[in-house]
């Protein structure tokens, strides 16, 4: 059974590729387009469909378009309504639905040979709630909330052995997802975007302004909520994205998210109350605000949570080739992890620095050698192994730089050319994540928890710790990264700390690298000190020099 899922309606068009219940290959359309979220999310993009990604997953498995079973596209048109019956504000939405009827004839056109009668639509909120649900190896609750799917905003329900029972939802216009969304645009950031800068603000401000809001978004009780956008004037004028930042802006940001973080708290309880279930997996862009994340983690009933590392839309494309899978009698394997994107073998990426005449070593020791850049303070550029699928740098396409300094969290976001108030992440070995921190699951492999960083290490590590005393930590499992943990284990021997900086390759505005050429042009544009392509090592001394 060859599924390949397609996500294309909103934003983050992405497609993934499950072959007989396994996922091959998923990957999101910017890390070939280049082209931050791969579109805007207007109804006008809607029929974009995310070329590149289908072609590649297709080629990773040395298929064609005729050799596929189905393909699952994450958004189901007969499940639309007219935007103003479900009290929405956009004239233009029935472009989405059009496009959405019509998508079988734009799939044949771009992948020539492909059986139209092969396109299987899946509801957007199932495709979210599969993958989750069906990304385990257990039954569990699945509980989905983003901006909006078809008609609704959320899903609570319960796999078992597969199949999806749903318990409720919230129908639009209620939307925890358009509220966020709507306090990003207020707060000068880029809706459908920057929604995680609200949460990193949060934690500068007061949550003064709670129960004023509280009429406006809260839970009912009985599994769903209210959630409807306030006045944001009332508590804070529009702000210009100036480079200042806090005062009441800060205060109104961390009330929503307060607002936000005891919703979900509820739901998940109420959840936990219909099903008794010992596991809660959770997806949608909602699910990637790790502190939110955290407090479900900690009073929920649930005695683990487990969240799909592409939460958002990008997800939703794997979701549909898995839902379609076990619709079909195969029931998908566990998630092998985030690392689903491209790779290059070792001479490949040789070639790539040949032909850029970019001088370079392939050492014995290359963790060694990393190790003793950054204990002398210098920034790592770290590209290794597949990309990873979904927004977290986990060690593949990573910045790293030394913990142990303070000031290495503004000299990082000089680097990538973005706010001060930006916190970057550590990355940790496993087996010593709980010496470092506290108040969160270990193992966290996919930095989607935040948790408390004891306070005799606080520091040790201040450029990971939070403004609030947290860190939203990887933890690094040698048999799984195996290059990124023995460079943590010699980073440990020379300065006796198991964490190193970790933060996306990239630069603000821009995808996460993905290929070699995109590694190369960041490492010459940004001041870095080494490049490490695979077993290659690139020390900008030198290539300047040799420039």
């Amino acid at each position: 059974m060859r599924v390949l899922g397609v996500n294309a309606v909103f934003h983050d068009p992405a497609a993934a590729l499950v072959v007989d219940g396994e996922v091959v290959a998923a990957a999101e359309e910017e890390r070939f387009s280049r082209r931050k979220h791969g579109k805007r999310p207007v109804p006008f993009s809607a029929w974009e469909l995310p070329e590149l990604a289908m072609r590649w997953c297709l080629s990773e498995a040395g298929l064609e378009p005729g050799d596929l079973d189905a393909v699952a596209y994450s958004y189901d048109a007969s499940w639309c309504r007219p935007a103003e019956e479900m009290g929405l504000q956009d004239p233009w939405d029935h472009l989405r639905t059009t496009y959405a009827e019509k998508v079988a004839g734009f799939l044949t056109t771009a992948l020539p040979g492909l059986d139209r009668d092969k396109v299987v639509p899946v509801r957007h909120h199932v495709a979210h709630a599969a993958s989750a649900g069906l990304a385990v190896a257990e039954d569990s609750s699945v509980l989905v909330l983003d901006g909006r799917g078809e008609r609704a905003s959320h899903l609570a329900g319960r796999y078992v052995d597969g199949k999806l029972d749903v318990l409720t939802t919230t129908d639009l216009p209620d939307s925890v997802g358009l509220v966020y969304e709507s306090l990003t645009e207020h707060l000068g950031f880029l809706r459908s975007s920057d929604e995680f800068k609200v949460m990193a603000l949060a934690s500068y401000g007061e949550p003064r302004f709670a129960d004023a809001l509280h009429e406006h978004l809260h839970a009912t009780g009985d599994g769903r909520y209210v959630a409807r956008e306030p006045d944001w004037t009332r508590f804070a004028p529009r702000r210009v994205d100036d480079g200042t930042w806090g005062g009441a802006h800060a205060d109104l940001a961390a009330s929503v998210q307060l607002l936000v973080e005891e919703l979900l708290v509820d739901l998940a309880t109420w959840l936990h109350g219909q099903t008794g279930d010992r596991l809660l997996t959770m997806a949608g862009g909602i699910a990637l605000n790790c502190v939110a994340n955290s407090r479900v983690w900690r009073e929920s009933p649930f005695e683990e949570v487990w969240v799909q590392p592409a939460s958002g839309d990008s997800g939703t494309a794997l979701g549909a080739a898995l839902q379609v899978s076990a619709d079909a009698g195969v029931r998908p394997k566990p998630m092998p992890g985030a690392d689903l994107g491209r790779s290059w073998s070792d001479d490949e990426l040789a070639a790539w620095l040949r032909t850029a005449r970019v001088p370079f070593t392939t050492p014995d020791d290359l963790a060694g050698e990393v190790a003793d850049v950054l204990a002398a303070d210098g920034v790592v550029a770290w590209f290794d192994g597949r990309a990873e699928f979904g927004p977290r740098a986990l060690g593949r396409r990573s910045l790293m730089a030394h913990p142990g300094r303070a000031e290495n969290l503004e000299r990082l976001n000089d680097v990538k050319g973005r706010e001060q108030f930006r916190p970057v992440a550590p990355m940790v070995l496993a087996e010593r994540a709980e010496e470092i921190f506290a108040d969160g699951p270990f193992p966290s492999p996919y930095m989607l928890f935040v948790h408390t960083v004891r306070p005799e290490w606080r520091e040790r590590i201040p450029a990971v710790t939070h403004v609030d005393g947290t860190a939203r930590i990887q933890t690094v499992d040698a048999e799984r990264t195996p290059h990124v943990a023995a460079l943590l284990e010699a980073f440990a021997e020379r300065t006796g700390l198991p964490v190193v900086v970790n933060t996306s390759l990239n630069t603000a505005g821009r995808p996460m690298v993905d290929d070699p050429r995109d590694a190369l042009e960041l490492f010459g544009s940004a001041p870095v000190d080494v490049l490490v392509l695979g077993p290659h090592l690139v020390r900008r001394a030198d290539a300047f020099a040799t420039a």
